[in-house]
């Protein structure tokens, strides 16, 4: 079914409308959860939070164009959440670890100006991955959203670990440049 049905089916409160995004999208949200909550069981209940949120958002919002990325936002969000409130100490630390390898490209947010700024901070990065040829533009997405790990993306890629991290350094600086060059203090 086509996503902008399915998206009608929501505005007409149908419950179908959670059935058919399952069918179209639940193996795709489940994985996007696994790879961040690494437990089968969690992600499916992080799949099922995210139909749930999807319910709740979709009247206020028709997202026609961008149904499955607006479902993967939510995804990531409540299995982020998910992390942090089962105080997975590993997890937490590598979340961490991506935190602060992302800290020395990205102004750090200080007062509500800065909540204003993170659109045109979300739309320069978006730019700035447009920029990039394909493969790095899936490196970066699969390290600093998908949250993957370097030997993850090392095999997914069929690159050496080295590779992998020489690349995301390569991109970090970039990124960096980039935003200063658009006139964000770092």
């Amino acid at each position: 079914m086509e996503d902008a049905r399915i998206v009608d089916l929501y505005l007409l409160r149908d419950e179908s409308a959670i059935r058919q995004t399952a069918e179209k999208y639940g193996g795709r949200l489940r994985a996007l959860s696994f790879g961040m909550v690494k437990d089968w069981q969690t992600a499916e209940e992080c799949e099922n939070d995210t139909y749930t949120q999807a319910w709740n958002a979709i009247p206020p919002h028709e997202p026609r164009e961008y149904f499955y990325p607006f479902l993967a936002r939510i995804t990531r969000h409540i299995s982020l959440n998910c992390c942090r409130d089962r105080s997975r100490l590993k997890r937490r630390a590598y979340l961490c670890e991506l935190s602060e390898e992302m800290e020395q490209c990205l102004p750090a947010p200080g007062d509500t100006e800065s909540l204003l700024e993170g659109l045109a901070l979300a739309e320069a990065i978006n730019t700035f991955l447009g920029t990039l040829n394909e493969g790095k533009r899936n490196i970066f997405l699969r390290r600093y959203w998908y949250l993957d790990s370097v030997p993850d993306i090392a095999q997914r890629f069929g690159m050496s670990h080295s590779s992998v991290k020489t690349t995301l350094l390569r991109l970090r600086r970039q990124l960096r440049a980039y935003l200063e060059k658009e006139g964000y203090t770092l």
